[in-house]
């Protein structure tokens, strides 16, 4: 079932020739990545051209787009100050609603009450994933850490 963020802005997969022409254009301009510069790009259709500039973070964003393209995916941005319903933020979670309503009356995630809704900005759901992501991955190093200790067969 798509999500009403998906029914919204009516996600589309993209075609083999998109696929393919992102993946072409995301190798290509990946070796222009450079954080400290921008990146003047030349635009042209038929007979009209233009120079437009590009600010390095907006071009690394670009690059992430095409490259996920290029391998099929959809592709959909979430500005950080927008706020979701329970359900959009669980779908963004990859869990149920009735679970993320749990983090946020325990207090993990912040949230506010819009008349007899809950809203969550994005940028707190993302937060909330960053803190997750890490202790779940402190967890796997310790566990790595105990099993090399052991000689358990398990190697760098």
């Amino acid at each position: 079932m798509l999500s009403k963020i998906a029914k919204t802005i009516n996600i589309q997969l993209p075609s083999k020739a998109d696929s393919a022409l992102a993946e072409k254009s995301s190798r290509k301009l990946s070796s222009y990545i450079s954080l400290e510069k921008n990146l003047a790009i030349l635009v042209k259709e038929g007979k009209k051209q233009a120079e437009v500039e590009i600010p390095a973070q907006a071009l690394c964003l670009l690059v992430d787009i095409l490259a996920q393209m290029g391998e099929g995916n959809a592709v959909t941005l979430v500005t950080i100050h927008q706020e979701l319903s329970t359900q959009e933020a669980a779908d963004l979670l990859n869990v149920s609603r009735p679970y993320l309503v749990s983090l946020l009356e325990e207090g993990k995630i912040y949230f506010r009450k819009v008349g007899t809704k809950r809203r969550i900005l994005a940028k707190d759901v993302l937060a909330f994933k960053a803190r997750e992501d890490e202790a779940r991955f402190q967890s796997l190093a310790k566990l790595t850490e105990e099993a090399q200790k052991l000689n358990l067969g398990y190697e760098d």
